[in-house]
């Protein structure tokens, strides 16, 4: 991540560019795309040449690219773009940074930091599977098989962590004591058949909306009167403990979030939380996208 997207994903052989694709690339003089838009409806692509100067870029088409044969060089660019856009290029990647990561991970800097992947246990090289998955700050996480190799203290703290967290899980186990302890829903498959028990948290949230309808809502003037004519005042946001990179947020940033609190400022209220543009983030969804 350190040029702020998965480059171990865009060297997997869905992303890497061809022979075939790589011949086009020099034949047309290609040096790279620049940037991304939305022009009438259709993505259109900056594309600099050799021996041509910025200024003078032009944008094609996304068809007249895939025309041209630069498909996998199009699925590179849109997943950096995507990358950027979820903000990876705000997390700093130092040796301190990452270090800090794995040690909530459960990797010490004898292992993080000094050590060899190779040298790593079976449940060493689990947490660091792990640690590299939430890296991205995901609102979704699927694990496969999560328990193998972690020992009882390893995964009593990964149960207390997904708890914790505010993202989605979706896991496949044999464990029934660990996903007991995480999934709020089951669904086993056997025959060919899916039995569903449990109720996830979506369920219940659509559950109580349906019955909310049927409640009384405030007058308007009565909600006006209780909030001295503040309409953002009805909105209870969360306190303020960690950003959305997870780290804890100082004293100095939890005043200047009590005060965008109290006066309802979103946008402030984002920034003391670092949330990127067009990411919500959890347990602060009052807050929106920033959109």
């Amino acid at each position: 991540f350190k040029d702020a997207y998965d480059k171990e994903k865009i060297d997997s052989t869905a992303y890497k560019i061809s022979d075939e694709e790589q011949k086009a690339i020099e034949a047309f003089g290609l040096e790279g795309i620049w940037s991304r838009r939305m022009r009438g409806g259709k993505l259109e692509y900056e594309v600099k040449k050799f021996h041509v100067r910025e200024k003078d870029n032009k944008y094609y088409s996304r068809d007249e690219l895939l025309g041209m044969g630069f498909e996998r060089l199009i699925k590179q660019t849109d997943e950096k773009i995507a990358a950027k856009e979820a903000g990876l290029d705000l997390r700093p990647v130092t040796t301190s940074e990452i270090q800090k990561h794995l040690n909530d991970f459960g990797l010490p800097q004898e292992f993080g930091t000094y050590g060899k992947i190779r040298g790593l246990s079976g449940g060493q090289k689990v947490k660091l599977v792990l640690a590299a998955a939430f890296w991205t700050v995901p609102h979704l996480i699927v694990l496969d098989e999560p328990t193998n190799f972690l020992d009882r203290e390893a995964l009593g703290a990964l149960s207390a962590g997904l708890n914790e967290w505010g993202g989605a899980v979706l896991m496949i186990s044999h464990s029934k004591e660990f996903y007991s302890s995480v999934c709020r829903e089951e669904w086993h498959v056997a025959g060919g058949v899916v039995n569903v028990s449990g109720t996830s948290a979506e369920r219940e949230l659509k559950v109580a909306s349906k019955k909310k309808k049927y409640d009384k809502e405030p007058d308007a003037v009565e909600v006006l009167d209780k909030s001295g004519g503040n309409t953002n005042a009805k909105i209870d946001y969360k306190d303020a403990t960690i950003n959305f990179w997870g780290k804890n947020v100082s004293k100095k940033e939890a005043r200047q979030f009590d005060k965008a609190k109290k006066k309802g400022d979103i946008a402030v209220m984002r920034k003391v939380l670092q949330i990127p543009i067009g990411k919500v983030m959890p347990g602060h969804e009052d807050l929106g996208n920033g959109k």
